[in-house]
């Protein structure tokens, strides 16, 4: 089986750099997902409070552990606080959440999801009566992450990092921190390929995970006629060259940048063919052509309900 390589973190955990994503996996599909992964040589698996499936997640795990297919050990289990739950005491509320839908007796990673509050409530999502945007919060993503930390300090999560937050909100969560932020999780794919955000990270001793690495082709956020990313000509060269598919040139570009990857499926032959990327390498040219197709083109734009947010992170440069 296919060892997978790590990156080490701040906190001294390793994080193996290909992960199974599971936004948008439906409940009765993401656990047979899991499993297949699980069989194929997966251990990283990528969750979240808002993706709603956690529970099913949990219950594979658990049977996982207890059948002896896996040790917990081996196991690299991310997950989120989502934007309702960013004051201090309900990130504490939401860490117990998450243990308790995952049946985990800690997280390995633990992100604040974005920088943006949402009112605290029943729901997840707030809308306003009409219907364009969210009921905001003004709560500071800096007490979230005070929450976070006690986490650790608890022996409850193992490594603390942030989702979707730009570099000056990453700075403000290192000047005003005790544990630094170990991973940066954000939208980066070859379309879009975030080099001054990743370079920022990296002279930060921060990680990077890539999620939607192949263009999010069922993204709700993508718009008519919008370029395919696995169809871009530069791709298909390469992809011919190597005879691997689009997708693996695509994973095998991010693995080789030094970041993280969590391509999501639930289709059998993809999971097991995104994570056969290990047995062949992009050259210095391939690199190169594969830079030259950055369009700075971000599917997820999340402005249309949440730009007036105080803390929306994408009116800054990077």
């Amino acid at each position: 089986m296919t060892v997978v390589p790590t990156l080490t973190l701040k906190s001294g955990e390793k994080m193996p750099i290909i992960g199974l994503g599971t936004w948008q996996s439906k409940p009765g599909e993401v656990g047979q997902a899991l499993k297949i992964a699980l069989n194929n040589g997966y251990r990283h698996f990528d969750c979240a409070h808002v993706y709603m499936n956690q529970d099913e997640i949990g219950q594979v795990l658990e049977e996982a552990i207890a059948q002896g297919l896996v040790n917990r050990e081996e196991l690299f289990i991310t997950s989120k606080i989502w934007n309702t739950f960013h004051s201090y005491e309900k990130a504490k509320e939401g860490v117990d959440i998450i243990l308790q839908q995952l049946k985990l007796k800690y997280i390995d990673l633990l992100l604040i999801h974005s920088p943006m509050g949402y009112q605290e409530g029943e729901e997840m999502f707030p809308w306003t009566e009409d219907g364009s945007r969210m009921h905001f919060s003004d709560v500071d993503y800096l007490d979230t992450w005070k929450g976070l930390e006690e986490a650790v300090q608890a022996g409850k999560v193992k490594s603390i990092g942030l989702s979707n937050f730009n570099s000056q909100q990453i700075q403000r969560v290192i000047d005003h921190s005790h544990i630094q932020p170990a991973v940066l999780q954000v939208e980066l794919h070859p379309y879009f390929q975030q080099t001054k955000l990743v370079n920022f990270c990296k002279e930060k001793g921060i990680e990077v995970t890539a999620y939607s690495p192949l263009g999010s082709m069922t993204a709700p956020f993508r718009k008519e006629g919008q370029a395919n990313l696995l169809e871009d000509p530069v791709i298909l060269e390469i992809a011919k060259h190597h005879n691997k598919s689009p997708a693996q040139v695509a994973i095998r570009w991010s693995i080789q940048r030094g970041l993280i990857v969590i391509p999501k499926s639930t289709n059998e032959h993809r999971i097991k063919e995104n994570f056969d990327v290990f047995g062949f390498e992009l050259s210095k040219d391939e690199m190169a052509k594969m830079a030259g197709i950055d369009r700075n083109w971000r599917i997820f734009d999340l402005a249309a309900r949440n730009g007036d947010h105080k803390y929306f992170p994408y009116n800054d440069e990077f």
